[in-house]
């Protein structure tokens, strides 16, 4: 038998212990038998860091062909679709993960709220999330006018402009963004170094430290056990590992697969002089724009500001820690999820048609100051419909405190995609109301 070298035979064990290393660093050693359960995780934390890994192995190649000008960014891109091999699919892969990593990042922060994982000291850690969510947004935001065709051009314009509506920082982040009055080079430089160099440092920090924070709290959330129950720990490897592995191949067959079938999109280049009809923001920006059309500015800017902050106060508004790793918390729990979900499926699209051909308020307080009428008046009359939706489904359903907040969060949510989905499919040309798909 042919002999083999010395240095392959030390090799082997030597990187298999480097690999099992850097794994045991991420997780633990033993894990909960529940905790590996995929209906509890959903895999969504594993999945969307395998998506912030193909974005940057496929920013990295893409970085070699892309040129942040005005004059052969689009060029640069039809260069790389059609002269480049499997140019056109690794721009499909990144444009595609992309939007799935705002689903899946949307969806994990779902699955830690409905398993009350934000309590027993982790509010911090429920803290960065929001911020790795808001990241990510940010992250497809200054990655969107980069094509610098039609879509991407209008797109940024439009959604530039409503950072314009922020208070006291607003009209600052415009000019430090845009450079300019309009978008141009400038702007192209600007999202360029911020989407390559300023973005991925904050995320690869912010997602250290959040692994760091699961670490230190004991790993994911978990039910509590009966006084004496034995819990069954499992080792990660190879457990924990052959899960991951099996996901993470699901999920990059797909993602190749749609990116195949369905190329990111290029439209003609962008023209400065010819503005679509309608104008619209990108896709995960639509249910702010949607909102605008229904709000004035800083009551909207002001509902944005208190919802934010509501949700980064969860931790310590919601502290029955009893009822941590169940979904929903409990029965009563569930069907005030259910509450919400007919609430916020329904009550926003009334809303929208009542308001596109009906509702007037400076008609309906025509004595009233302009500030209070068309501004002030809609806010409150806003934040007090979601404190009726509070205390009903509480009375209704007997609901405490908790299980409540779940029905708000859940009819908030599901107006988010609700909105969102006027946005895509219902507004034509001018932003009016129309059928979808018509």
């Amino acid at each position: 038998m042919a002999e083999q070298p010395v240095g392959r035979l030390h090799d082997r064990p030597n990187m298999r212990a480097a690999a099992n290393n850097i794994i045991l660093h991420l997780h633990p050693v033993r894990v909960p038998e529940s905790a590996l359960r995929f209906t509890y995780t959903w895999g969504l934390g594993g999945t969307a860091v395998l998506l912030a890994m193909i974005l940057a192995t496929t920013g990295v190649l893409l970085v070699f062909r892309y040129e942040p000008t005005v004059d052969r960014a689009y060029l640069s891109i039809q260069a790389l679709e059609t002269q480049v091999l499997f140019g056109a699919l690794v721009r499909s892969v990144h444009h595609w993960s992309g939007n799935l990593l705002i689903v899946v990042a949307f969806l994990h922060m779902l699955r830690v709220f409905f398993t009350g994982s934000y309590k027993k000291g982790r509010a911090i850690n429920w803290l960065v999330g929001l911020f790795l969510l808001a990241l990510i947004l940010v992250f497809n935001f200054t990655g969107y006018l980069l094509p610098w065709d039609q879509q991407a051009y209008w797109a940024a314009t439009v959604s530039t402009s409503l950072l314009d509506y922020v208070p006291i920082v607003g009209a600052t982040a415009v000019a430090f963004l845009g450079g300019g009055p309009e978008v141009g080079q400038t702007t192209l430089n600007n999202f360029y170094a911020i989407h390559v160099a300023v973005l991925p440092a904050l995320l690869v920090s912010l997602l250290s430290y959040h692994f760091w924070r699961i670490r230190k709290d004991g790993g994911i959330s978990q039910a509590t056990t009966a006084p004496g129950a034995i819990v069954r720990r499992l080792t990660t490897i190879p457990h924990l590992v052959q899960r991951e592995m099996a996901v993470a191949v699901v999920v990059i067959t797909a993602v190749t697969i749609w990116a195949m079938f369905v190329p990111a999109p290029l439209q003609e280049l962008a023209d400065p002089l010819q503005s679509p009809n309608p104008a619209k923001a990108a896709w995960y920006f639509l249910g702010l724009q949607e909102l605008l059309l229904h709000l004035p500015p800083r009551a909207l800017m002001a509902l944005i500001a208190i919802v934010s902050a509501g949700l980064g106060l969860l931790p310590s508004w919601d502290r029955q820690e009893d009822t941590v790793g169940h979904y929903f918390r409990s029965p009563t729990g569930r069907r005030a999820a259910l509450a919400g979900l007919f609430l916020g499926l329904s009550l926003p699209l009334l809303l929208v048609v009542a308001d596109e051909y009906w509702l007037h308020r400076a008609i309906w307080l025509p004595g009233w100051p302009v500030l209070l009428a068309t501004e002030v008046f809609p806010l409150l009359l806003t934040l007090a419909g979601m404190a009726l939706i509070y205390f009903s489904i509480r009375l209704l359903l007997r609901a405490n405190h908790s299980e409540g907040l779940v029905g708000l969060f859940v009819f908030i949510m599901t107006s988010v995609v609700v909105l969102t989905a006027v946005g895509v499919f219902c507004r034509g040309p001018n932003m009016t109301l129309v059928l979808p798909f018509s």
